[in-house]
């Protein structure tokens, strides 16, 4: 029976993706601010909730992250751009998931072959950008894809079979996301989790450090 665990499973796809965990017979074990106390901000909070837990997992998710935080919108333009809204998108979308990236080592058998799957956002490619804004935004998720593709490769050091990747889930209809939708196309939660747990059975380690979208297609730096 496979164990996952969940980083940010009360949230929208977070919830979605434990449920769809558990339909599939999974055990499953989450964390999250709501229901664990859990900050990413604090590195003491995340060792202390990965030293209660026991035992390895086949499949570990992080799921957190955030476009507003502390109500600080996207800016549409450099002329709002603010130092400290920045630092905050940097800790919640690119320092946090790299402090769990730091501490989970000790929930990772050396021999498994371990899927590490961190969502980030294609908003975060610097390729792929056309439109511009959202300055914090698209720049704390490039970081994060560089902090991902970094650890991947010191992973596959101690952990050969080890698969860890940055994900985009697509646009997802959540609470996180209601608010700029407009006319852009999006899928539910469970469609998101069901096209998460597909990625996670299919990557091979070979494609351990990389960056792809819900349906496996590479998404540019």
């Amino acid at each position: 029976m496979k164990r996952v665990l969940i980083f940010g499973n009360s949230g929208g796809i977070g919830t979605a993706l434990q449920e769809k965990c558990v339909a599939e017979g999974y055990t499953v074990v989450g964390l999250s601010r709501s229901q664990n106390g859990l900050d990413l901000s604090d590195e003491s909070s995340i060792n202390s909730a990965v030293q209660k837990l026991e035992g390895t997992f086949d499949q570990i998710f992080i799921t957190t992250g955030a476009l507003v935080v502390n109500s600080a919108e996207p800016e549409k333009t450099i002329r709002q751009f603010n130092s400290n809204a920045a630092i905050d998108q940097f800790i919640t979308n690119a320092i946090g998931p790299t402090l769990v990236l730091k501490n989970i080592k000790k929930l990772i058998d050396k021999n498994s072959n371990c899927f590490i799957g961190v969502l980030s956002a294609r908003v975060g490619s610097i390729g792929d950008n056309k439109l511009g804004g959202w300055y914090s935004y698209r720049a704390s998720k490039a970081a994060l894809n560089q902090f991902i593709r970094t650890a991947a490769i010191e992973y596959s050091r101690s952990f050969p079979s080890l698969t860890c990747v940055a994900i985009h889930p697509g646009t997802v209809r959540t609470n996180f996301t209601k608010k700029y939708l407009g006319r852009h196309p999006a899928i539910s939660p469970e469609e998101a989790s069901i096209n998460i747990l597909r990625l996670a059975e299919n990557l091979t380690p070979e494609a351990s450090g990389e960056f792809f979208d819900w349906g496996r297609k590479p998404v540019p730096w």
